[in-house]
């Protein structure tokens, strides 16, 4: 059985990821048509290169289909319940920095914290009955965030792009999004809550702890992480 290791399909967070790892005497390259999504690993026997959107890794590292995935730590937080009874992390990778955060209108004066957010999301709902909108695509993630603030009075609705633009099209009254470095978010006339965000992303090398491994997965493992100086 060969290993799968399962890496980004497209875009600067393929590329850093070949980078990282050929920095590391492990040489990935796409094989066959640009639009095949097939590649091949040279420097370790064994490993077979899967080409996945970031956003479908962490789902294959669940089901077990993959062995090993790059993406998000973001994402595997969000997409996986209980994440560290499916996957776990074998190191960060020190790209694909983003914050998680929750922002709001910067008119909104009075509200810099949680409990701020908490006071106005019930002045909100005592003055238009309906709880006060928070446009996202982290619902896992943000409702455990504002439950562990004691934050009520609100509700989550869906946002899967453009996210930063649901409090100028009157679609929700705050968002929670990630960002990079919040030009976007100031674009569009909102604040960052002035509280460490509700996580910080990075991409990271995951191992799925339901995938086949037998005793020739397990030592193209080891073999791979002595490549990659992944002491244990």
């Amino acid at each position: 059985m060969t290993l799968k290791l399962g890496v980004p399909s497209k875009g600067r967070l393929m590329e850093k990821t070949f980078d990282w790892f050929a920095a590391r005497g492990v040489a990935m390259r796409l094989a066959g048509a640009e639009r095949e999504y097939s590649g091949a690993v040279e420097g370790v026997e064994g490993v077979e290169l899967v080409l996945l959107s970031a956003g479908e890794i962490p789902r294959e590292l669940g089901a077990g289909r993959i062995h090993l995935g790059v993406t998000g730590s973001d994402l595997v937080r969000e997409r996986l319940p209980r994440w560290e009874d499916q996957v776990s992390e074998l190191v960060q990778m020190g790209f694909g920095h983003a914050d998680l955060i929750i922002a709001v209108p910067r008119f909104w004066v009075d509200v810099d914290t949680l409990d701020d957010l908490d006071a106005a999301a019930a002045a909100f709902r005592a003055r238009h009955g309906h709880r006060l909108r928070i446009a996202t695509k982290y619902h896992r993630l943000i409702r455990e965030h504002l439950r562990d603030a004691g934050v009520a009075d609100y509700q989550l609705v869906d946002s899967q792009g453009a996210t930063e633009g649901a409090v100028k099209n009157e679609t929700a009254e705050a968002v929670a999004d990630i960002t990079s470095t919040g030009e976007t978010l100031r674009a569009n006339h909102l604040k960052v809550l002035s509280e460490p965000p509700v996580h910080r992303s990075q991409a990271t090398l995951f191992r799925s702890r339901s995938a086949g491994w037998d005793d020739t997965t397990l030592g193209t493992l080891q073999a791979l992480k002595t490549r990659l100086d992944l002491l244990d």
